[in-house]
């Protein structure tokens, strides 16, 4: 049995994504992490969640896929233009960033920034940090829908026949699960929890389990 842990929105919460990791490692022996963005901004650690996640799997045996956030997506534009770009990042978050980092972000940091993966399909699930548009192919989604969309409580789909799995919105009540969808955004940084889905991987549907860590 093979496992894939998908976890959600961390915005610089350092010291929760240490245990989490933590609990994960202790869940299996091996398996795959899928990190679902939003690594930085608003959180006082987004530097130390950087490094750490670019750094990689910290024990044999694991494969980690970082996926890009709307944030991240946003310090990479502000960085390339300044003006408006500079500015929307900035006030979301961007400024906590900026301190954690002294003042600059060097250029690697942005690089692999703007270099994650927008989506990872598997055999029975879709990853992804906001949403999926199912009025186009899976393989034809649009990079603003995959970072930015917004879905609301109840909403569900049939998803090309996969289980959703993705962060962005933090709602009353998440992680939660509705139909055929999983949203572990629970606003770790607002004061909820950094949250972790198990999914095992020769079964389909749902996680069979969450794993989380207060604020």
């Amino acid at each position: 049995m093979g496992f894939t842990f998908a976890i959600g929105d961390i915005h610089g919460c350092l010291a929760q994504l240490k245990e989490l990791l933590g609990q994960v490692e202790d869940h299996a022996p091996s398996g795959h992490v899928v990190f679902i963005g939003d690594y930085i901004d608003r959180g006082p650690k987004s530097r130390g969640v950087l490094d750490l996640v670019m750094a990689g799997p910290r024990k044999e045996g694991w494969r980690w896929t970082a996926l890009k956030g709307n944030h991240e997506d946003m310090m990479v534009r502000a960085h390339q233009n300044s003006g408006h770009d500079e500015i929307l990042w900035i006030d979301n978050g961007g400024r906590e960033t900026m301190v954690s980092f002294d003042g600059y972000v060097p250029p690697q940091v942005l690089s692999w920034c703007a270099h994650r993966p927008l989506i990872l399909v598997d055999e029975h699930r879709i990853f992804v940090h906001a949403g999926v548009d199912e009025t186009l192919p899976l393989e034809g989604q649009r990079e603003r829908d995959l970072i930015w969309k917004r879905f609301a409580g109840d909403d569900d789909g049939e998803f090309w026949g996969r289980h959703l799995c993705h962060g962005h919105t933090p709602l009353p009540g998440n992680p939660q699960t509705v139909g055929n969808r999983t949203n572990i955004d629970s606003g770790c940084v607002f004061g909820g929890e950094l949250t972790c889905a198990v999914f095992d991987d020769d079964e389909p549907g749902g996680p069979i389990e969450f794993l989380k860590v207060p604020f």
